[in-house]
Order: structure tokens, then C-alpha cells, then sequence
């Protein structure tokens, strides 16, 4: 399929997802890296409870947590003056 015919598909809301070649397919920025942390053992607990009322994991906080963080600081970055 030609390019400006996949495009015209897509722009009518056709399916295309028969045309792409999804094996080698990645989601950027989302691949997983491996990190060791080290938390005293109060922020463990106080995790734990966070956690368990929520009814995730210990390291699905974490990960919210961080991801809301990181993105309240980069959003602030932006919206600053200089």
C-alpha cells in the first residue's frame, strides 16, 4: 500500500493495522531498567499501607508516585519564568 493511500485509510478511520508489521514494534521511552533502592525501614511500612489501601503493589506506588512527581516538576520547569 501506497503511503498517501495508508494515510487517506487512516484519516477516514479505516483499519490499517493489517498493513504495519507489528513484530518489531516498541513503545519508546517505556523499556525497563533495573534500579536497587535502599528506603529506611519506616517508608517501607508507611509504603506498604499506602499500597495495601490502594490494593497495588509496593512497587506500583513507587512508580506512581515518581511518574506524578516527575511530572509536576517538569510541568513547573515549563511554566516558570525565567
Amino acid at each position: 500500500m501506497k503511503a498517501n493511500t495508508f494515510d487517506q485509510q487512516f484519516d477516514e478511520n479505516n483499519s490499517v493495522i493489517a498493513e504495519l508489521d507489528l513484530t518489531q514494534a516498541k513503545r519508546t521511552m517505556l523499556d525497563q531498567k533495573r534500579v536497587n533502592v535502599d528506603f529506611p525501614t519506616w517508608m517501607i511500612e508507611s509504603l506498604d499501607r499506602e499500597a495495601s489501601k490502594l490494593g497495588v503493589t509496593r512497587q506500583s506506588i513507587i512508580k506512581v508516585w515518581l511518574a506524578e512527581r516527575l511530572e509536576k516538576t517538569a510541568h513547573s520547569q515549563v511554566t516558570s519564568p525565567r
